[in-house]
């Protein structure tokens, strides 16, 4: 069990742009500032950085609302570009009203917009854009893991995450989207607990607890610390993808 833990930024990152290597910018940023990773360092990246770098973005100007995109946006009130961009990353609308849709996204997610997002997406060029989330988080977070560990020579952990909010408590929170060289669920059922009770039903949703904690310094608004290192974790449960997070229908009791 862990006893100490260790959370710190990696400042100085430069602004992402379309095709940037983060692995690289994570290195070289570390450098700079003095900061070495270790083996077992856990590496944690806000989903917008990667988003950029994988060019995820959509030009609104070429985007041409659907009917029912037209119509949602009357209901919900945005921008009917936004909303066709919404449905395209989108598998089924969960709820909607006024300036809120709560979307299932394509990899599962039950999230606000499908991920699309518009703040802290200024162009240098005038262009109104959307960001999307990336194609596959944890294809990404396995790019940049294995990059970085190979540059520096340690065996790292990473992380994507993004803020959620959730159906039974008001306020957004850090929650996994990717994940690479860790388990993104401990199950612990069928261990004992102090008293020796078997445990039924406890399964720990251990990479979205990482990508909480790392939000605490990311913020959510200008605070420009996209990376952070999570150190001192350690587990024994093998590696699993971020799709073990998202609850099967048949257990859904929110939808």
């Amino acid at each position: 069990m862990t006893a100490k833990l260790e959370i710190f930024a990696i400042p100085g990152l430069p602004m992402v742009r379309t095709g940037d290597d983060l692995s690289s910018l994570i290195a070289d940023a570390a450098e700079r500032a003095g900061q070495t990773l270790h083996d077992g360092d856990v590496v944690v990246i806000a989903q917008k950085i990667v988003s950029k770098a994988e060019g995820r973005t959509v030009d609104l100007a070429t985007v041409v609302p659907s009917a029912e995109a037209i119509a949602l946006a009357a209901e919900v009130e945005k921008d009917p570009r936004i909303v066709q961009v919404v449905l395209s990353e989108s598998v089924r609308v969960v709820r909607s009203r006024p300036n809120l849709m709560i979307m299932q996204h394509r990899l599962g997610f039950v999230m606000a917009n499908a991920g699309v997002d518009q703040s802290n997406v200024a162009p240098a060029d005038g262009v109104q854009r959307a960001l999307l989330l990336p194609v596959d988080p944890d294809g990404s977070a396995e790019t940049i893991r294995a990059r970085l560990s190979d540059r520096l020579g340690v065996t790292l952990g990473c992380v994507i995450n993004d803020s959620f909010g959730r159906p039974w408590r008001r306020g957004t929170a850090g929650v996994a989207i990717g994940c690479a060289g860790l388990p993104s669920l401990i199950d612990l059922r069928g261990q004992p607990d102090l008293f020796g009770r078997i445990l039924e039903v406890s399964i720990i949703g251990f990479a979205d607890e990482i990508a909480a904690a790392a939000s605490l310094l990311q913020g959510q608004a200008a605070e420009g610390q996209p990376v952070v290192i999570v150190r001192g974790l350690t587990w024994t449960a093998p590696n699993a993808p971020i799709a073990e997070l998202v609850r099967p229908p048949d257990e859904d009791l929110f939808q």
